[in-house]
């Protein structure tokens, strides 16, 4: 039970990667209230906690269902990850940032970035996603430790949670040109991490052979 525990969150807290989140969360959010922030890493990490709980009790179904594999998972994920890292590296946001007044209200709603990119691909991600699926088959149906996994995913969702919601002050601390900075060494990093993606899905599916 401890050896599955610690591989678990061991697992999930490299898949999920909660710091790395956190900067990121608070590079896209730089121009945000700190009550539209704290909504937006709440939301996020539900939404993410329900995709991940979901993937794990029935991923290995659903995806055998669906006729879709691991590898085609692992792409899509690296090449939306590919787009956002395009986005931090040159300070901007796919949608309009700049609002007048009047439109204020409806640009907040338009810039939420809960559910994308932050809930999904970032938090639940692919290499998340997989992680949860194949940890729950190395259980083989043991009750027990289904939930020992369940609850280490748990966990390091809720320390998400927690980042996320201390993502502002790191915003207070840095300052707009400082967030900047940190938006463009994301961005970098989460293209490389992107292309990593889509390397080990292309090379999974076996397109080009062994």
């Amino acid at each position: 039970m401890i050896e599955t525990a610690s591989l678990a969150l061991a697992t999930f807290f490299a898949t999920i990667g909660p710091i790395d989140v956190a900067a990121v969360f608070a590079a896209l959010t730089a121009t945000g209230t700190l009550e539209h922030k704290r909504s937006m890493a709440i939301r996020a990490t539900l939404m993410a906690s329900v995709i991940l709980v979901t993937f794990a009790l029935i991923g290995e179904v659903l995806l055998a269902s669906l006729g879709i594999s691991l590898a085609a998972l692992r792409t899509a994920g690296g090449i939306l990850l590919l787009l956002i890292g395009i986005e931090l590296v040159f300070a901007r946001s796919s949608g309009g940032t700049s609002t007048t007044d009047e439109e204020e209200h409806e640009a907040i709603s338009k810039q939420d970035i809960s559910i994308f990119p932050i809930a999904t691909p970032l938090i639940a991600g692919p290499g998340a996603m997989g992680a949860a699926i194949l940890l729950m088959a190395n259980t083989e149906g043991d009750l027990t430790l289904q939930l020992i996994v369940i609850a280490s995913l748990l966990a390091i969702l809720l320390l998400t949670g927690i980042a996320l919601l201390l993502a502002s002050k790191i915003h207070r601390l840095l300052g707009v040109t400082g967030m900047h900075v940190i938006s463009r060494i994301m961005g970098v990093l989460l293209s490389s991490l992107a292309v990593q993606f889509i390397f080990d899905g292309i090379k999974q599916s076996g397109v080009f052979g062994a």
